[in-house]
């Protein structure tokens, strides 16, 4: 059982996707966590976002390691625990050169979908391209948006008072802009609903996407 969430940042996803996940006793990936953990080797490694080509290469190369346990969340890249760097503003004004590399996401893609096919009852999996590239075949497959001022306002909450305002738009707008190029998150594909949560608690839309999941089970 595959449950495919995609969305723009802010829009709730992760929360939402791990809540699904606890509530059904399944898996639960957070594919964007490994494109941050990419983005945190290439800055060890002292690589300019610009260099698309070592970029790919430290992909490609790359011992990562993700936790499916929607209750036990962590991230390791070469070794390196990451869980709280990726979350870091230095990681997520960089993370694009990572998400709009069409090598590092065809690699993470195949390792996405190596963990989707090996996971058991089932698995929620988030992010920008499941619905339509890593799991199309989804039986639930979503796209989760809220407006802007909503998605900004709850990154602002989640990264606390040590960001700017500006360096959470940033995130938000920008990352969204420049993801965008490389894959469409913003309107839901044939056959994807689209679930607005803009007006919406955490709860109700666990809620709802549980629903879902158990009209086909």
């Amino acid at each position: 059982m595959v449950v495919a969430i995609d969305g723009p940042s802010g829009s709730g996803k992760s929360s939402t996707a791990r809540g699904v996940a606890l509530a059904l006793g399944y898996a639960y990936l957070d594919t964007g966590a490994m494109y941050r953990a990419v983005a945190t080797e290439f800055l060890v490694q002292g690589v300019a976002p610009g260099d698309a080509d070592a970029i790919a290469r430290i992909t490609r190369d790359a011992d990562l390691r993700i936790s499916t346990d929607p209750a036990d969340q962590w991230v390791r890249i070469n070794g390196r625990d990451v869980t709280t760097r990726i979350r870091e503003p230095e990681v997520s004004a960089v993370v694009s050169a990572v998400a709009t590399n069409p090598a590092c996401r065809a690699e993470l893609v195949r390792r996405q979908q190596g963990i989707i096919a090996t996971a058991a009852p089932g698995i929620v999996a988030e992010g920008r391209d499941i619905t339509t590239v890593v799991a199309p075949d989804a039986a639930v497959r979503l796209l989760l948006v809220a407006d802007p001022q909503a998605r900004v306002a709850r990154r602002a909450a989640e990264l606390g008072d040590g960001v700017s305002a500006d360096d959470v738009t940033d995130q938000v707008i920008r990352r969204d802009r420049d993801d965008s190029r490389l894959v469409e998150f913003q309107k839901p594909a044939p056959g994807v609903d689209l679930l607005d949560s803009t007006y919406l608690s955490l709860d109700e839309v666990v809620a709802d996407i549980v629903a879902r999941v158990r009209a086909v089970v």
